[in-house]
């Protein structure tokens, strides 16, 4: 049974525009699948459905076999879904573990739990050493490290990540993409989008492309990269993807410093 699975999803906004129309995908346990495609082709819509952002006109989504179509985000990170958004969401005037403490209140844990817990993702983070600065403080990396810590801190089976790789110097990609690789060594499955694709693509094991609200091609990088149509009416015929596809037959995660 696969742990996200997204049926003919559609979504009509007033006025009749018709953003998505019938896009399904899924996600199995420890997999990292991609959503990919144009500017206005519907894959970030499709994606805001997938994590509750948006109610979906038509269609279903199903979190690890219960029907959460109409379920808020809330209840959905109860039920283990994890959300990052594209946009900073830490609190800027806590620090470094207090951000962390701020999600484990909520979760019915011992004190000492709260306390494991934090030095446990302090240190796979390597931010044990920042754990009293004031998270402003943080540079861009590091702001993004401790967003998929905190996320962590709630035990999710899922993470869906909304643009990853926006905003951050290509030293802190490469470690964002350790970090998620990692992860699903870890059984945790993550749907992400990106319009960065050379660094989806080395770490996805699956991806669509969506164009014109509905999905054109999906498979590994291989198969997305080098079918005729997605070249034609995405990638481009110049897009570089022999090397891609070698990059990632070659990828290995660092461990995390």
């Amino acid at each position: 049974m696969s742990l996200l699975e997204c049926s003919g999803l559609a979504k009509t906004y007033p006025g009749g525009k018709r953003a998505v129309n019938g896009v399904s995908f899924y996600v199995d346990p420890g997999e990292i699948v991609g959503l990919l495609g144009p500017n206005g082709a519907g894959k970030t819509t499709t994606f805001r459905m997938s994590c509750g952002l948006i109610a979906p006109t038509e269609g279903r989504v199903m979190l690890n076999g219960k029907d959460v179509t109409r379920w808020p985000m809330y209840q959905r990170a109860r039920n283990g879904m994890g959300y990052l958004p594209q946009d900073q969401s830490i609190f800027v005037k806590l620090s470094v573990e207090q951000n962390i403490q701020a999600v484990l209140e909520f979760l019915p844990i011992t004190y000492r739990d709260r306390v494991n817990t934090i030095n446990r993702l302090l240190g796979e983070f390597g931010l044990t050493s920042k754990r009293k600065q004031i998270s402003s403080t943080l540079s861009g990396g590091e702001r993004r490290r401790l967003e998929i810590a905190r996320c962590l801190a709630s035990n999710p089976k899922i993470i869906l990540l909304d643009e990853p790789f926006t905003g951050i110097d290509p030293r802190t990609i490469n470690d964002i993409q350790d970090i998620i690789a990692h992860l699903r060594t870890d059984g945790i499955s993550i749907l992400l989008t990106d319009h960065r694709e050379r660094e989806t693509l080395t770490i996805t094991d699956r991806s669509y492309v969506v164009c014109d609200g509905q999905v054109l091609v999906s498979g590994d990088a291989a198969t997305v990269l080098n079918d005729p149509t997605a070249q034609d009416r995405y990638f481009g015929k110049r897009f570089d993807a022999t090397s891609i596809i070698e990059e990632k037959s070659h990828f290995k995660p660092r461990k995390a410093s």
